[in-house]
């Protein structure tokens, strides 16, 4: 039995996805979910926010070939294969594959290999090399016994992206209350559907491959990209809404979300907080997140200890219910 595989994606930048994927390995963790994190962003900002900057130059100057999701990879760029990975233990609950910033000089392949996959040839490396994410976070994750894999990805619909989604069953989708994060969405539901639909092409050009007998243990990920929600985030927040300036945005995502996603139309109106897609609305942290940074914790976990006091421990209580409640939202979906 595979374990399943939850990507965080939005083609915009600046939603969060990273700080997302943070706090809820932390928050599945505390809740007796066994979490592999995977870093797919070649500005390995989710690496950073998990290990301090002398053991990351450790990693990459190192001379462990399994240390990062690229050196796992890299042998399949010669004549080698995949590498099992070494996870950096964070707690016992919680495990990285930490990301790699020279991951971006693998774009160029993946797209080659895209192409190939529809191919008559011998299937076997481009199918293998397409799906060579998939097999590292699975082999990784089994060697823990992990419940779940959460990844993060860089913001663009780029061929290494591409093929993080294809290892992907579950997608959420953080959005800003901005108009760029509307238009991000409106081009991400036909992306996902169109990479959807193009792996299922390359699925069964393999499977009527003519020597795919070759190679009896060689599977392929689904690539269900079943979008479970989205995330609102990244707003003001004045009298427990979002500031008059935000809400002409924050009102609009429920039925652009339907439209670019679902592609139904929403025959009313509805706002996020009564939307069964919302997996919630997340408050601006401000004076939270640069204190989490320094103390490389979650913010929902600082204490009174790292300067969490006064109005800064409410604000640490009403992130643990926020993360908590969507944490436990995304489990029954995702379960």
């Amino acid at each position: 039995m595979k374990i399943p595989v939850l990507t965080f994606f939005n083609n915009k930048g600046g939603v969060g996805k990273t700080s997302l994927v943070y706090h809820l390995a932390w928050m599945f963790g505390e809740m007796g979910k066994r979490v592999v994190a995977v870093d797919l962003d070649p500005q390995t900002n989710l690496t950073a926010s998990f290990m301090n900057d002398e053991d990351v130059e450790n990693l990459w100057e190192g001379q462990n070939k399994r240390s990062t999701i690229y050196r796992c990879i890299k042998p399949l760029m010669d004549t080698g294969d995949i590498l099992d990975p070494e996870l950096q233990k964070i707690t016992d609950y919680l495990y990285l594959i930490p990301g790699d910033i020279e991951l971006s000089s693998f774009e160029d392949d993946l797209s080659e290999q895209w192409s190939k996959g529809l191919s008559d040839d011998n299937l076997y490396r481009p199918m293998r090399i397409l799906s060579a994410f998939w097999d590292v976070m699975q082999r990784g994750a089994m060697s823990v016994e992990a419940d779940i894999i959460l990844v993060d990805i860089g913001p663009n619909l780029g061929a290494i992206n591409r093929s993080a989604l294809i290892a992907t069953d579950y997608v959420v989708i953080p959005l800003g209350a901005d108009l760029y994060s509307l238009q991000g969405l409106k081009n991400l539901g036909p992306a996902l559907r169109g990479w959807r639909s193009s792996w299922e092409k390359r699925r069964d050009n393999w499977a009527s491959f003519r020597r795919r007998n070759e190679y009896p243990n060689f599977i392929l990920p689904l690539g269900g990209m079943n979008v479970v929600g989205y995330i609102c985030q990244q707003h003001g927040i004045r009298n427990d809404r979002p500031v008059k300036a935000y809400d002409k945005w924050v009102n609009r995502i429920p039925a652009v979300y339907r439209e670019a996603v679902l592609e139904e139309i929403l025959l009313h109106d509805l706002i996020p907080s009564d939307d069964e897609y919302c997996l919630a609305t997340i408050n601006h942290f401000r004076s939270l997140v640069p204190m989490g940074q320094e103390h490389r914790k979650p913010i929902f976990m600082l204490t009174a200890a790292d300067g969490a006091i006064g109005s800064h421990a409410n604000a640490v209580q009403d992130a643990r219910k926020i993360f908590l409640n969507m944490a436990i939202r995304i489990k029954k979906m995702t379960d």
